[in-house]
């Protein structure tokens, strides 16, 4: 775990849309360490920078499932974080801009620090959304560690 996933109703395509961040629980997030960098290359035959969407049909778009790799988050101590989509569907956005400035992954995780953005098969969203936890749940789930 260590992940959250904020749902967000695109009204102009009726779709939903999850994006994906650091939970406030994650270790980088709650032991004070420094991030030192993000890579989104996840082997040598897969960067999540080469997906290149198009259309409303968003071609182009990789396809992951709930354990594939989005990036791995370095902090100054040497300690690696592989940070998982935790959901299937097509990425359709990864945020460059923790790149540049991976601060924001702290500052700002749940708005400007996200990871990134996948959309699940219309198909599946509902069932998505009820395995997710409300904000009170995942309180409670924190409390029991």
């Amino acid at each position: 775990d260590g992940f959250s996933q904020l749902q967000h109703n695109n009204y102009t395509c009726f779709c939903r849309i999850c994006v994906i961040t650091l939970a406030e629980a994650h270790p980088l997030l709650q032991s004070g360490k420094t991030i030192k960098n993000v890579n989104y290359q996840i082997s040598a035959n897969c960067s999540r920078l080469q997906n290149k969407v198009s259309g409303k049909s968003k071609r182009g778009a990789q396809f992951l499932t709930e354990l594939a790799p989005l990036c791995r988050i370095s902090s100054s101590d040497g300690e690696e974080y592989t940070i998982y989509s935790c959901i299937r569907g097509r990425l359709i956005e990864v945020n460059e801009n923790i790149l540049s400035n991976p601060a924001l992954l702290q500052e700002k995780p749940s708005t400007e620090g996200y990871i990134a953005v996948v959309l699940p098969k219309f198909e599946e969203s509902k069932s998505v959304t009820q395995g997710l936890l409300t904000q009170k749940e995942y309180e409670e789930v924190l409390l029991k560690r």
